[in-house]
């Protein structure tokens, strides 16, 4: 296998409702960012990939007019994956694999605003049996949430402690959308918004858009100082029908995370996609991370949750660990799908 490091991530500020940018422009500055922190022009890239969904914009092949923040003249090799930037990037980590190649830009994107995201997530469901009923995402995270609860591992007062921990270490993070220093105890006091969900156990809504670039043995040693190397990556997939599933546990994620070889050394840092914040325990106990790991410093899913962006975030965000050195070894998740039915996991090492 040849070693593949990130050696450049750069992320739009996510925000309520990007008025007036569109998806090309919310990913130019964006892409010229994160070629110019990895020492990159255009024509070094190798390989192009992105994540994106055509249900946000409403139109078919949304991510080809998105080519134009890149540049497809002269002819570049580009593929696309309906899916959020982090399989995007896995996809690149393939690619680099085949060895003719050295380098590849990993670019997601997506703006959620312009319809209601909440119910739109329905169409990915079963389309015979669950989608024809249209049940919204919130409503379904909230059976997840009751399955958790009702089982006795866990509390409304633990939901709130991430919640209100998720929202104070977003106030380091310029590009968060929430943040603030409320304690876990006022948070409880707020009405439910689908029981047992509160307002601050569910992620807002937000348009942003992500990148990274990734290389390749001495290439990556050229264009960084001390890269983030993948050391392992792995993604799994539930069974689509959710009455199969036992929803209080992630198998997928546990059997990501080992052979990703998360339990192969000590992590220091774990960045969890975790769209809700009873999501979070569920992750916690599937990887098996313990109290000494610090998990989702940026804030989160919960302070900022660009949809076909977030995953590839916290792969930006643990690779930025490493890259600062306040890291030698960091954990990557991303999940797509209703109650974590698909979940990657990427373990970066300096």
């Amino acid at each position: 296998m040849r070693d593949v490091a990130v050696v450049g991530f750069a992320q739009s500020p996510s925000v309520r409702r990007e008025d007036s940018r569109n998806e090309v422009e919310m990913l130019m500055p964006v892409v010229e960012e994160v070629l110019a922190e990895s020492g990159m022009g255009r024509e070094d890239i190798g390989f192009t990939v992105s994540g994106s969904c055509d249900y946000l914009a409403g139109v078919p092949f949304s991510f080809v007019s998105a080519l134009d923040a890149v540049g497809a003249w002269p002819p570049i090799q580009e593929s696309h994956v309906e899916m959020d930037g982090a399989f995007a990037l896995y996809e690149a980590w393939v690619r680099l694999q085949h060895g003719d190649v050295d380098t590849a830009l990993v670019y997601a994107f997506g703006k959620s605003s312009p319809g209601s995201l909440r119910d739109l997530m329905a169409l990915q469901l079963d389309p015979y049996c669950l989608a024809p009923l249209w049940p919204d995402a919130i409503s379904l995270a909230a059976l997840q949430a009751r399955v958790l609860l009702d089982s006795g591992r866990i509390t409304e007062a633990d939901m709130a402690a991430v919640a209100a921990r998720s929202r104070r270490d977003a106030r380091d993070n310029p590009k968060a959308q929430v943040s603030g220093d409320r304690p876990a105890e006022t948070l409880l006091e707020e009405p439910y918004l689908v029981a047992p969900l509160r307002l601050h156990d569910c992620p807002p809504v937000s348009d942003g858009a992500a990148a990274v670039v990734l290389a390749a043995g001495d290439a990556a040693r050229r264009t960084s100082a001390r890269p983030a190397w993948i050391r392992g990556i792995d993604h799994r997939i539930e069974p689509q029908a959710l009455g199969v599933r036992d929803l209080a546990h992630s198998p997928s994620t546990a059997r990501a995370a080992q052979v990703a070889g998360a339990g192969r050394g000590p992590v220091d840092v774990a960045e969890l996609h975790a769209p809700f914040s009873h999501q979070e325990l569920i992750l916690r106990e599937a990887i098996g991370i313990d109290g000494g790991v610090a998990v989702n410093p940026s804030g989160g899913a919960l302070a900022a949750n660009p949809m076909m962006v977030a995953g590839l975030i916290r792969v930006g965000e643990a690779a930025r660990r490493i890259h600062d050195g306040s890291a030698g070894r960091a954990l990557a998740h991303a999940t797509s799908g209703p109650c974590l039915q698909q979940n990657l996991v990427c373990v970066l090492e300096a």
